[in-house]
This record gives C-alpha cells, structure tokens and sequence, in this order.
C-alpha cells in the first residue's frame, strides 16, 4: 500500500560548494559597499566641513530670509567672487566691533545705487525686482541718495529694511555705508535650523549681470546620504543572509506515494 512521507530533502552533489561560492561574493560585496560608504559618508562631511561655516543670525534685519536665532551654512568664499544678491557674512569694525554680520549686497564697485523709484530700489538706473523682502514692505523707508560704490567695494541692506541697520545707517562715513570686498568671509547658501533650505536666487538682479553659482551642498548631502544607505545594506548582508541560508537547510520536502 503506498503511502506519503515528509522527510528532509538530500543535498545535491556541489550544492554546498555553489552556497559557499556565492556566499563569499556576497560578502566580497558587502565589504565593497561599506568601504564606498564610509568614503561617500566621511568625505561628504570633511568636504562640507573644509567648504562651509554654520552662523547663527542673532537679528531680524533678514527676516523673512532668515530669522532671529536661525542656523545657516555660507560656503567660504573670497571677497572677489561675490555678486550682486548674494547674502554674505562680513566683518566691518566700523558697523560692529568683533562681530559678524550678514546682509544682502545690493550693488558692487563701479554701481550706482538709489531708492526709490516707482517704491523700488534703482541699481544702474534699473528697477530691481526684490521677491524676497517681506511682503508688501517698502524697498527701503529711508531716501537713499544716488550712491556710487567705488571698486573694490560692497553696498548691502537687510531683507528687512524697517530695522536694519545695514549701509543706509552709514551713508554719512568717510565710505558713504560700502564695504570693502576683503571684509567678505563667507556667502550664505542655506538656512539649516528650522530646515528652511537653500536660499532663492535674486533674479531680479538678473538684468545686471550674471548671479553667483550654488555652492556645492545638495551634492554634499547626496553623498552622505547614499554612504550611509550603502553602509547599512552592506553591513545587513551578513546577518540577512545567515537568516536566508538557515530557511532554506530547514526546510521540508514532501516526498512522492511509494
């Protein structure tokens, strides 16, 4: 009388030779993908650590592009590569005594500056778009006489143009409220705490010339973030795979009626 048995199935012949085979590429993997990893994830860090400088605003002469108390990254730049729209981290003992201080540059050596025509700040004779500024605020509360920044030098105001005590606050110094391109340390790409992202760029200064460049942060957070997803799934193979291997040499096999 046949009858139906459940019993463990034989190993093929070379079976255990073909796991061990791809077990050890699996592992030779594995190690590639931590060993990539760490690179991406170190060297993202190194890379944005050598490049970028975090600054806390302690003001609101940004708002609403950066608020009182908010973490921001500005790459380390040299005075010379800055342009028109950029905000930037400057030091200037004649505006504050040891103290950074971050604004928007509105026009560079060589412009003329003014404001306001039709309530719009006036560069080289050209209305300026600001998008930026707080909404339905002025382009500036005070009358900026037609300024001509001299080369070599920098005329900045705040987003927020009600309290900011930015170059209209220093018109009457010996360098009519400019300030020299070398007081220049760093540009602001990003607001990082609250997580408000990187800052829009200032078409509106379009028309006089080309913009500054984003810095290289969004491929820095790319790479940390592709180093830490490949350290984890190499670092999961081995106990993934253990879990896999032990499965399949447990497993049943239903033998045919005999």
């Amino acid at each position: 009388m046949g009858e139906s048995t459940t019993r463990t199935a034989p190993q093929r012949a070379g079976t255990g030779t073909a796991v061990a085979s791809g077990s050890r590429a699996g592992q030779r993997l594995s190690g590639l993908a931590v060993a990539l990893g760490l690179v991406l994830f170190l060297g993202g860090f190194v890379w944005g650590a050598v490049l970028y400088r975090p600054y806390t605003v302690p003001t609101s002469s940004m708002t609403p592009t950066i608020g009182v108390g908010d973490r921001v990254l500005a790459q380390r730049v040299h005075g010379g590569d800055i342009r028109r729209g950029d905000v930037v981290v400057f030091k200037d003992k004649s505006w504050v005594t040891n103290a950074n201080v971050v604004k928007r540059v509105v026009a560079v050596g060589g412009d003329t500056v003014s404001c306001c025509t039709d309530g719009k700040l006036t560069v080289n004779g050209k209305q300026i778009d600001e998008p930026y500024l707080p909404k339905g605020s002025p382009a500036e509360i005070t009358k900026i006489p037609t300024v001509t920044v001299p080369k070599g030098r920098l005329f900045l105001l705040g987003d927020e143009r009600q309290g900011s005590l930015d170059s209209t606050a220093h018109l009457t110094d010996a360098a009519r409220g400019t300030v020299s391109r070398d007081a220049v340390s760093a540009r602001v790409d990003a607001v990082v705490w609250p997580m408000k992202g990187a800052l829009k760029r200032p078409t509106g200064f379009e028309a006089l010339g080309p913009l500054s460049q984003p810095g290289p942060l969004r491929i820095i957070e790319l790479a940390i973030a592709a180093g830490a997803v490949l350290v984890l799934a190499g670092g999961a193979y081995g106990p993934v795979a253990g879990l896999l291997g032990r499965s399949r040499r447990g497993r049943p096999e239903t033998a045919g009626a005999r």
